[in-house]
């Protein structure tokens, strides 16, 4: 087991520093905008809709009061 977790300990250090190295990060910044502004309109949408067809389903009229 604790071959297991040496190797792995290697294997993710070994990753880090190669991604350390790679400056690159610019087009992921602009992917995380993007899809945090896209998050954020359809939650807008959500919260539209659902505030219309609860209007809506308030506005009928069962016949119930009197």
């Amino acid at each position: 087991m604790l071959i297991y977790c040496r190797a792995l300990w290697t294997i993710v250090t070994a990753r880090i520093l190669l991604l350390r190295r790679n400056r690159d990060c610019g087009e992921i910044t602009t992917t995380v905008i993007v899809t945090a502004l896209m998050a954020v309109l359809a939650i807008a949408l959500i919260a539209i809709i659902a505030a219309k067809l609860t209007a809506k389903a308030n506005s009928i009229d069962l016949g119930l009061g009197g």
